[in-house]
């Protein structure tokens, strides 16, 4: 994406959404409920900093000699790490963790804390993902990918044939790419297109956060173990790319089994560069919620198994999407549209393979160029 399309919504379906809206404001205001965090999310954001953080202490002190001691207390970091991405400086990112915009920045800089820039996983997530959910060419998330076809209207490639078998690990060097080449790619892109002037940002100064934020996450995640620590360098760089790869394993399935399924539509826009039906509607049809029942793992990923209400309502804490999950089936149901609901993970992940193996497929009207 070059340039930045000036994709619209249509009206159609504008009346759910208008409903919707009013039904869950009136649940908030009915109940006396702040939108915001509340007590389980600050202790939520203290219990992922610690997984992260008390690990890390611990290697540097040199805690345990034996290695997979060591490992153990890895896989402990990446799990908070991955903690921090979908349970907190998500909220905060999107502005919901609190009604201050101060503390929401400073909160999403966590991001950066570990090794990505929260500048431009706003334009990209915030901006494109959530305006233009899985529209091939704007939502970055499915499109272009290369090495994986995520959406019927990508270039097929014969890899992609087996790309429901290599996905997987290709998930787990998301946060690594981040790291290295994603964010500066992402911002030379941003500033070409216009997003970054959209946003209306100082590009010297976010360069400069970009470029501090690196510095300091390469002096604490490897530059400090080889001073401190007994290992040698290149087993510090196995153990952040453990650590990297665990975490953005966990981060990739969560967001792709919430949109990249046999159960979501990929829309496209006409020829007038409008999509066929509201931003509401659009997203129940290209969105989709899993595991509802399961406490312990809507509280780990941050309610992002409730993608739906999340995509709806970005802007409200995830603790309160379990609460207005049954407003927004309920409404949907009254205006006829779909609720896309997977009972459990494991069905979304298998829904997710199902759709790998189908975009692998060549095309029936595919031509050598």
């Amino acid at each position: 994406m070059d340039k930045v399309k000036k994709l619209s919504f249509s009206g159609n379906h504008r009346d759910f959404s208008i409903d919707l809206n009013k039904r869950v404001n009136n649940y908030f205001k009915k109940n006396k409920i702040n939108t915001h965090a509340n007590s389980e999310m600050v202790i939520k954001t203290i219990f992922m900093f610690t997984l992260y953080v008390i690990p890390y202490i611990l290697i540097l002190n040199g805690t345990f000699s034996n290695i997979f001691f060591n490992i153990g207390l890895i896989v402990i970091m990446s799990i908070g790490l991955a903690g921090i991405g979908l349970s907190v400086m998500h909220d905060a990112n999107h502005g919901a963790y609190s009604k201050s915009k101060w503390l929401n920045t400073v909160i999403g800089y966590s991001l950066n804390l570990v090794g990505a820039n929260s500048f431009n996983w706003k334009i990209q997530h915030n901006v494109l993902h959530h305006s233009y959910t899985n529209v091939y060419e704007e939502d970055e998330d499915i499109s272009p990918r290369g090495v994986l076809r995520l959406t019927p209207y990508a270039e097929w490639k014969a890899m992609h044939r087996y790309q429901f078998i290599y996905a997987w690990f290709l998930y787990g060097l998301m946060t690594i790419v981040w790291l290295f080449f994603k964010d500066f790619e992402r911002m030379i892109k941003y500033q070409k297109n216009g997003l970054v002037k959209k946003q209306n940002a100082n590009i010297i100064e976010e360069w400069a956060i970009l470029i501090l934020t690196k510095v300091i996450y390469i002096s604490y995640i490897f530059v400090l173990p080889v001073i401190i620590t007994p290992f040698v360098w290149w087993q510090v760089i196995l153990g952040i790319v453990l650590l990297h790869f665990i975490a953005g394993f966990i981060l990739a399935i969560i967001f792709q089994s919430a949109h990249v399924l046999e159960e979501t539509q990929f829309p496209t826009p006409n020829d007038s560069n409008v999509l066929e039906n509201c931003w509401a509607a659009h997203q129940l049809l290209t969105t989709a919620n899993f595991a509802q029942k399961s406490p312990w793992f809507s509280w780990y990923v941050g309610g992002l198994n409730y993608q739906v209400e999340h995509h709806l309502f970005p802007n409200i804490c995830h603790v309160h999407y379990r609460k207005i999950s049954g407003i927004v089936e309920a409404t949907a149901a009254d205006y006829g549209l779909p609720y896309n609901n997977l009972t459990t993970f494991r069905k979304a992940l298998q829904s997710h393979v199902r759709i790998l193996k189908q975009l692998g497929k060549k095309p029936a009207n595919y031509e050598v160029s």
